[in-house]
């Protein structure tokens, strides 16, 4: 399938589970990362969740991540120049909903992409590569592009992988892992 019947398929499935499955399968997906040999990492960069577009709950891997006592990032997105700015994320940290209901941080300690050693990211779909479909504006691609090459790239998916993605670019960033509520896929 093509990304962009990718994003019709999966933005109509999502929308489709009630707040107990996104519940349900969110811990489940948090779960299945406790498995993975991450936990030894500095700086983790974490998505929050976009209610209305029926994302992963990450509430789930923020709790697992302040639990080790580890330094946890978020972003802010620039929608002029699809880029992203990195904070840490504190008990100082103040958090607003954009135009487009993402939690962002106000202000903060700024953390350089380069600094990440994990990044969990949201899709819409994935393929059995490691192809993954997002929104379609390249904020990932761009923030992926500017990490250090060893940088640990973790997809979060309530749904499992598709065969293949028609469309991918050169400029697209590959995941190394992919964690659904069933399964853990390594690329």
């Amino acid at each position: 399938m093509t990304k962009s019947e990718l994003r019709k398929k999966y933005k109509a499935l999502r929308q489709q589970l009630s707040s107990t499955d996104i519940e349900d399968k969110s811990l489940a997906i948090a779960n299945q990362l406790l498995q993975l040999d991450i936990w030894n990492a500095l700086f983790y960069h974490v998505f929050l969740t976009i209610e209305t577009q029926h994302e992963v709950n990450t509430d789930y891997i923020l709790n697992i991540l302040s639990g080790k006592d580890k330094n946890i990032v978020i972003s802010k997105s620039n929608f002029t120049d699809f880029s992203m700015t990195h904070y840490l994320l504190t008990d100082n940290t103040r958090l607003q909903k954009n135009t487009y209901n993402i939690p962002e941080p106000i202000d903060g300690i700024e953390i350089q992409s380069s600094q990440l050693d994990v990044v969990f990211i949201p899709l819409l779909a994935f393929d059995n590569k490691g192809n993954r479909v997002g929104y379609g504006k390249g904020f990932y691609d761009r923030f992926l592009a500017d990490c250090k090459p060893e940088t640990i790239k973790i997809g979060l998916s309530f749904f499992e992988a598709e065969n293949e993605i028609i469309e991918t670019l050169e400029d697209d960033v590959k995941l190394d892992y992919c964690v659904t509520p069933e399964k853990l896929y390594r690329f």
